[in-house]
């Protein structure tokens, strides 16, 4: 008997209603930190996470109504998921892009493993897991990117070569996971880490914006492990002229392409929110 052929995912839709989406929203974080929910309903629930918050962000008005009616439990939450979101926003200056990125987007390795690379940078650095997670999350979504920045930056942390090659920083492969994270972690280390990690990140991204939204990440992280799991499911968004576009596993340019060509072929990328 042949195995059914799951369905494919859809863009995940936000209600209009701010009580609707406030009770979504609880529903969701509850079910990711719950360690009954089913291993195959973890990547729409954290999908469905990012896109609620991502839809939020870029709306202050629809944020606060959601907000209000939020349990107390979620709110701070919800707020540092807004205020990480509202950094990129305001480091992009909201202009978006009529061409999309020359990219492959890859399945990332399994959370554990990922989890055992950070842990084991931290062992060996002192700098946090939650912190080299946060960087891997903005980075490039835990992996899921696999291409080159148009600075040269390359691998699942984002590296240059130039710095990949310094004598203490680079070591093995700078498309390894495993290898990247170590390097990261000693990066941040010979910028200061240890002493003041704003200055460590502000070594590895010359930006404030980029900083605060990683420190508000890895606080999530850091006040409860669980929130990881809602992270590591997140897809690759690009935000583009048109919109917020879904770039799913199996996106694959190797050349830089048109937005409006692209959704021509693949016309559910495109938010429905």
């Amino acid at each position: 008997m042949s195995r059914p052929v799951p369905a494919p995912r859809r863009y995940p839709s936000v209600p209009q209603s701010p009580q609707q989406t406030a009770e979504l929203l609880a529903k969701v974080e509850a079910a990711l930190r719950n360690p009954t929910t089913p291993a195959a309903a973890l990547p729409d629930l954290g999908h469905q996470q990012q896109v609620i918050y991502r839809v939020l962000s870029a709306d202050p008005v629809r944020s606060s109504a959601v907000l209000e009616h939020l349990p107390d439990r979620w709110t701070s939450i919800a707020d540092r998921h807004l205020a990480a979101r509202r950094e990129f926003l305001r480091m992009s200056r909201g202009r978006g892009p009529s061409r999309l990125p020359a990219w492959r987007i890859i399945a990332p390795e399994p959370a554990d493993q990922l989890l055992s690379y950070y842990r084991k940078a931290e062992a060996a650095t002192g700098i946090a897991w939650e912190v080299l997670a946060a960087v891997n999350l903005v980075e490039t979504g835990m992996g899921r990117i696999d291409g080159i920045s148009v600075a040269n930056a390359q691998g699942p942390m984002q590296f240059l070569p130039t710095t990949w090659a310094e004598p203490g920083i680079g070591a093995g492969d700078i498309r390894n996971p495993h290898d990247a994270i170590q390097a990261a972690a000693r990066y941040l280390v010979r910028r200061g880490g240890l002493q003041n990690i704003r200055q460590g990140l502000w070594g590895y991204n010359n930006s404030d914006y980029y900083g605060r939204a990683v420190l508000l990440y890895a606080s999530l992280m850091e006040e409860d492990p669980r929130a990881y799991t809602g992270l590591y499911h997140w897809e690759i968004h690009f935000n583009a002229a048109v919109g917020d576009l879904w770039l799913p596993v199996g996106y694959n340019q190797p050349q830089p392409i048109g937005v409006n060509a692209y959704l021509q072929r693949h016309p559910g990328s495109r938010s429905p929110n």
